[in-house]
C-alpha cells in the first residue's frame, strides 16, 4: 500500500473535517488590495476575526510551454477577483496508508477521493493570505509557510492561518502556497538543464517568497519581519531556501525559519544515474523516448498522461520495496539555485536567515517501514542506493543492537533521512536556534504539526489540553514575531524558559500518564549526536 511521505497531517485535516471552503461566519471585506497585476478583496471569518485572502495568483499557469520552466509574473486581469475560495491543488499522486498506521484502510477508502487532487490549467492560484480583520498602526511579522507531502502531494487549501493568528493575539500574518510538485516540479536530469529549469518547484516557491516581499505590506505584513516554515518535505523546502545561492540570496527574502518534521533524502546532482532513470522511465511512459527532444516531446503530451507518468514513477519506487513511500522526486543540486548538498552547505555555514527553530517527533519512521520487512541489508541499500557493501554493513552494524530488523530499519530511517539532517541545520546556527522534541503519543511524523494547523475542532486533538496547545503553538508565534520562544503573547502560557541550543538544550513537549501537560528541558542524546557523525561522514556517498 502506498505512503505519500510528509501526507499524514493532510489526510487528517480531510478526515476531521476541515473544508477548502468556509461556511460558518464569514463575511465580505470591502476593502480592494491592488496588486498591479489584478485587484482582489477577501472574506472575514467572524468567528475568528481573520480575513482571509484565498487563490490568490502569484504566477502564470505553468503549462504548455512553460512546463519546467521558472515561473513567470502573473497576466493582468481585469475587475475586482473576490479571493473567496481556496484554489485547487498542484497535481497529486495517490497517496496510502501504513499498515501500521493507526488511522486504518476504512478511513482511506473515504478520503482518498479527496487527495486526487489537480492542477487547473487555466490559473496559476497559488497563495493564501490570513491577517488579523482589526486595524493596526504597524506591520506585522509574516509566518510563510510550505506544505509537506514527499514532494509529490499535499495543498496549500488544508492549511489555515486562523488558528495562529489568535494564538499570537492577533499580531500576525499568515501566508500559505503551492508549487509543482512531482513530475511537474521536480523532474530532472541533462535534458531539463538543457531545455528548461531544474527545481521547478523550489523556483515557484522563491517566486511566491518574492510576491511576499512586494506585496505583503497591503495586507498588513511586514516584509523585514517573514518567518520562512514547513513540515516534512516542506521543512526540506525551507532548508533549501535557507541554503540557495550559497546563502546570498539577494534581496534577502526572509529572517529566520522553523522546521518540523524536516526531510533530507538523497539530493543527487541533477545529471545523476537516479534522476536521469527516472527522467527515461518517464519519457517511456509517455512514448518521448525517440524523440529527438525529448523535454520538447514532454511538454506537448497531455497533461493527464502525465500525471499517469507521475504516479508510474512514484509506485515503481514502492513496489516490492521496504519503504512505504516515495523519494522518486524532489530537489537536486541544479549548480544555480542550489549549488551543493545541504549537508556540505551547513558544515560551510553559507546560510539564508538569521535564526532557526527545529521541531522533530518521537516516532519520525514508523509509519514508512513496511513491518513485513525480513532482510536489513536491502532495506539499507533500498534507502540509499549509491552505497556499496562497506557503508550497508557499516550501518547495519551501528543499529545491530536496536531490537528487532523492524526496530532496526525503523531507527535507521528516522534517524539518516528526519533527525540527524535536522541536527546539521542546528550546528550551522550556533547559538541561533531553538530545538524541541514533540512526544505526545503517538508522536509520528508530522503529528505535531496538528497544534498550529489544528485539522478540525480542537477536542479531536490528540492532547486536548488548552493550557499544553497554547504553550506549544505560542512558542512558534513567538518566534515569528520576536526571533524568541520565550515571548509569551499570553501571560498565563505555561511554557519554562527556553535555552538556545547549544549542543545540548532541548525542550520537550509531552504529557504525564496522569494527563498533566509534561513540558520541561533535556539535554540532547550524545549517543545520537555520534550516530549523526556516523551518517554525516558518509553523507558525500549518500548524496545528502
Amino acid at each position: 500500500m502506498l505512503l505519500l511521505s510528509g501526507c499524514v497531517h493532510v489526510l487528517l485535516r480531510l478526515l476531521f473535517g476541515a473544508s477548502p471552503e468556509y461556511h460558518v461566519g464569514e463575511g465580505v471585506d470591502t476593502s480592494i488590495v491592488d496588486l498591479g497585476y489584478a485587484r482582489y478583496t477577501g472574506i472575514v471569518n467572524e468567528t475568528t476575526g481573520v480575513k482571509h485572502f484565498v487563490g490568490i495568483r502569484y504566477a502564470e499557469a505553468p503549462t504548455g510551454p512553460l512546463r519546467w520552466r521558472a515561473p513567470r509574473q502573473p497576466a493582468p486581469i481585469p475587475g475586482i477577483q473576490v479571493a473567496d475560495t481556496q484554489p485547487p491543488g498542484c497535481y497529486n499522486t495517490m497517496v496510502g496508508l501504513s499498515p501500521i498506521y493507526p488511522v486504518g484502510q476504512e478511513t482511506l477508502k473515504r478520503v482518498r477521493p479527496l487527495l486526487d487532487l489537480i492542477l487547473n490549467p487555466k490559473t496559476f492560484a497559488g497563495n493564501s493570505v490570513y491577517a488579523p480583520a482589526s486595524e493596526h498602526d504597524d506591520l506585522l511579522p509574516v509566518m510563510f509557510w510550505i506544505h509537506g507531502g514527499g514532494y509529490i502531494g499535499g495543498s496549500s487549501s488544508l492549511y489555515y492561518g486562523d488558528h495562529l493568528i489568535q494564538e499570537a493575539g492577533g499580531r500576525l500574518v499568515v501566508v500559505s502556497i503551492q508549487y509543482r510538485l512531482g513530475v511537474f516540479g521536480f523532474l530532472s536530469g541533462k535534458a531539463v538543464k538543457q531545455g528548461g529549469d531544474l527545481n521547478a518547484g523550489l523556483l515557484d516557491q522563491q517566486l511566491a517568497l518574492t510576491w511576499v516581499h512586494e506585496h505583503i505590506k497591503k495586507f498588513g505584513g511586514d516584509p523585514a519581519k517573514v518567518t520562512i516554515a514547513g513540515s516534512s518535505a516542506g521543512a526540506g523546502s525551507v532548508m533549501q531556501h535557507v541554503i540557495a545561492h550559497d546563502g546570498n540570496t539577494n534581496p534577502p527574502l526572509f529572517r529566520a525559519a522553523m522546521i518540523s518534521s524536516s526531510y533530507l533524502p538523497p539530493q543527487y546532482t541533477y545529471d545523476h544515474y537516479v534522476p536521469e532513470g527516472v527522467y527515461n522511465d518517464v519519457l517511456a511512459h509517455t512514448g518521448c523516448s525517440s524523440s529527438s527532444n525529448t523535454i520538447e516531446c514532454l511538454r506537448t503530451t497531455d497533461a493527464a498522461l502525465l500525471q499517469t507518468a507521475n504516479k508510474n514513477a512514484v509506485t515503481a519506487f514502492i513496489v516490492g520495496s521496504s519503504l512505504q513511500f516515495s523519494m522518486t522526486f524532489g530537489p537536486v543540486v541544479d549548480g544555480t539555485f542550489i549549488t551543493q548538498r545541504p549537508t556540505e552547505a551547513f558544515k560551510k555555514r553559507k546560510l539564508n536567515g538569521k535564526m532557526l527553530l527545529a521541531i522533530i517527533d518521537s516516532h519520525e519512521g514508523n509509519i514508512f517501514v513496511n513491518p513485513s520487512l525480513t532482510d536489513i541489508y536491502t532495506f539499507i541499500s533500498e534507502v540509499f542506493p549509491t552505497f556499496g557493501q562497506r557503508e550497508i554493513g557499516e550501518v547495519a552494524a551501528q543499529y545491530s543492537a536496536f531490537g528487532s530488523t523492524l526496530d532496526q530499519a525503523i531507527a535507521i530511517l528516522s534517524e539518516a533521512i528526519f533527525v540527524c539532517p535536522t541536527y546539521y541545520m542546528l550546528r550551522a546556527f550556533p547559538r541561533k536556534s531553538y530545538k524541541a522534541e514533540y512526544a505526545i503519543p503517538p508522536a509520528l511524523h508530522d503529528s505535531g504539526l496538528w497544534f498550529y494547523f489544528p485539522p478540525g475542532p480542537k477536542s479531536h486533538l490528540p492532547y486536548h489540553n488548552k493550557a499544553f496547545v497554547d504553550a506549544f503553538s505560542q512558542a512558534f508565534t513567538s518566534f515569528v514575531i520576536a526571533l524568541n520562544p520565550n515571548v509569551k503573547t499570553d501571560p498565563t502560557n505555561i511554557t519554562p524558559h527556553w535555552d538556545r541550543w547549544n549542543g545540548k538544550s532541548e525542550m520537550l513537549f509531552n504529557r504525564t500518564e496522569g494527563g498533566l501537560p509534561d513540558i520541561r528541558e533535556f539535554d540532547t542524546s550524545l549517543p545520537l549526536l555520534t550516530r549523526c557523525a556516523f551518517w554525516e561522514s558518509l553523507s558525500a556517498i549518500s548524496q545528502q
